[in-house]
């Protein structure tokens, strides 16, 4: 124990012992952790220390034991744990701690290796006697024996507590027409949810003190058991850590709360906190956190857009010339994600969120008439700002969209009957009379993902040149990396914690 100065923050030093009490001080318990890698071994090994350790010797810490760092309830859920140690009854697994905890192994293994002794499986298995009555004949003429009767047995078991813990399973049944089955056997969701609720069971024995460290709980689990989980987190322990990738689970989470963890080319990871970015305010967090706001917080690039038909269009336009140049680092491998704004309005404050998370940020909006100054608030809240010279996205696709290629997606509307209550003529009217009828129809069904349709039956060399020209700027600042100047298996890392 050391004694800690609530008005300077520090701990005491010798020869402060006037200042040693309260209010003025507390006593306070001081632990380090040190990782090192072991070259030898070519392990990582961790062990916790106290910092302060009087009774050490010189230069060394005394060791935390695992009965103290019980008493923290410090529990930790990696992901994809498979349940095969966690739900066993090997030493230190988390049923055997239960067990251990609420007093209900006594005499467990004694009467349960005694029930084993008296099962007699060969009676189920006659025709087994002959075979073990030869083996035993045969292992009379090299080693003898002065038992009466057989020499031989079998059990289902070693008859050992050891060898029980390893092979006592547990069982359980999801539905009313499914017999028990072996844990091993359930869905990879259900068994992190196991997980957890042996987790669980163990925090709520010390609920005063639990800090709960989980690694990706969305993994296989639908997204109402995801937040039902981040809820309990929430709800049920006095510290909780969570990293995650899914919007349903980082929404239940405040801004002040949730920390972008990025890791550079040297390993060096860094944090920010989310809410130390501008422009967006809690509200705003929590209604986009699903609508890409989580996906392009882990990327390394937001394109921002105004409106749907973007959104549903520029990805269209980004594939097919990926597909058709090699050259080209697709977006997704890059990192760069596509966001819908939903009005030019609010462009500005996305912009520039995700510039302050160190994000190359890009916009992509309609020509019209702006203040100065307004221009000047998009150009500064995006490291690449786009304006396309067209009053609208519809008015870009006619006109730079070949004639014949917009005819075919009027005829394909048609023949699919997708049109819906949009007259389209049998004949191709006259180019002008196209261009109208093409536009009316991509204005009247903005949400249904017309103008991309239009998009996917264009070639490479068919495509809008604006937008060529906007993802060109993308691709320079994001090239494509040879393999060969990577090691294998070298990845770039982020996580939202």
């Amino acid at each position: 124990m050391e004694f800690w100065s609530a008005e300077e923050l520090r701990c005491l030093s010798p020869g402060e012992l006037a200042a040693a009490n309260p209010p003025s001080s507390e006593k306070c318990l001081r632990l380090e952790t040190i990782g090192i890698y072991n070259r030898e071994e070519d392990e990582f090994e961790a062990q916790t220390y106290y910092s302060h350790s009087p009774t050490a010797e010189p230069g060394e810490l005394d060791k935390v034991g695992k009965p103290v760092k019980r008493l923290f309830g410090f529990l930790y859920l990696r992901t994809l744990r498979t349940g095969s140690r966690a739900l066993s009854l090997e030493r230190g697994s988390l049923l055997d701690i239960i067990l251990r905890l609420e007093g209900a192994r006594a005499g467990l293994w004694e009467k349960a290796i005694d029930r084993l002794r008296n099962l007699n499986i060969e009676e189920d298995a006659a025709h087994l006697d002959p075979v073990l009555t030869s083996i035993e004949e045969r292992l009379g003429k090299y080693i003898s024996s002065d038992i009466d009767g057989r020499a031989t047995k079998l059990y289902v078991s070693q008859l050992t507590r050891e060898h029980l813990r390893k092979t006592m399973a547990f069982f359980l049944s999801m539905s009313k027409d499914q017999s028990p089955v072996p844990f091993q056997q359930v869905g990879t969701g259900t068994l992190n949810v196991l997980v957890l609720a042996l987790l669980s069971f163990i925090a709520e024995l010390k609920p005063s003190s639990v800090i709960f460290a989980m690694e990706e709980p969305e993994i296989a689990l639908p997204p109402h058991t995801q937040r039902r989980i981040a809820d309990y987190l929430l709800r049920n322990t006095s510290q909780a850590f969570v990293t995650s990738h899914s919007p349903f689970v980082i929404e239940r989470f405040e801004p002040s709360q949730t920390l972008l963890l990025k890791r550079d080319e040297e390993a060096c990871v860094s944090c920010m906190k989310i809410s130390d970015a501008s422009g967006l305010k809690s509200k705003d967090f929590q209604r986009y956190a699903r609508r890409g706001l989580s996906e392009c917080m882990l990327g390394k690039g937001a394109i921002v857009v105004e409106g749907l038909t973007e959104f549903h269009s520029l990805p269209v336009a980004a594939r097919i010339m990926e597909e058709s140049n090699p050259d080209l680092q697709p977006l997704d491998i890059a990192g760069v994600v596509f966001f819908d704004a939903e009005t030019e309005s609010n462009m500005s404050k996305f912009g520039r969120f995700f510039k302050d998370l160190g994000l190359t940020t890009f916009s992509f909006y309609d020509y019209i008439e702006r203040k100065q100054e307004k221009k000047q608030e998009l150009i500064d809240a995006f490291d690449v700002d786009f304006e396309h010279p067209h009053a609208g996205f519809e008015a870009l696709i006619v006109n730079e969209v070949c004639l014949d290629r917009q005819w075919d997606f009027m005829n394909d509307l048609r023949e699919s009957g997708d049109c819906g209550g949009f007259q389209i003529p049998e004949e191709r009217p006259v180019d002008d009379d196209l261009k109208k009828l093409v536009k009316s129809a991509l204005k009247s069904s903005k949400g249904t993902g017309w103008a991309a349709r239009l998009l996917e039956g264009c070639s490479a060399d068919e495509l809008p040149q604006t937008v060529v020209e906007f993802l060109h700027k993308v691709y320079e600042l994001f090239p494509n990396v040879s393999s060969a100047d990577h090691e294998p298996g070298e990845v770039d890392e982020a996580d939202l914690l």
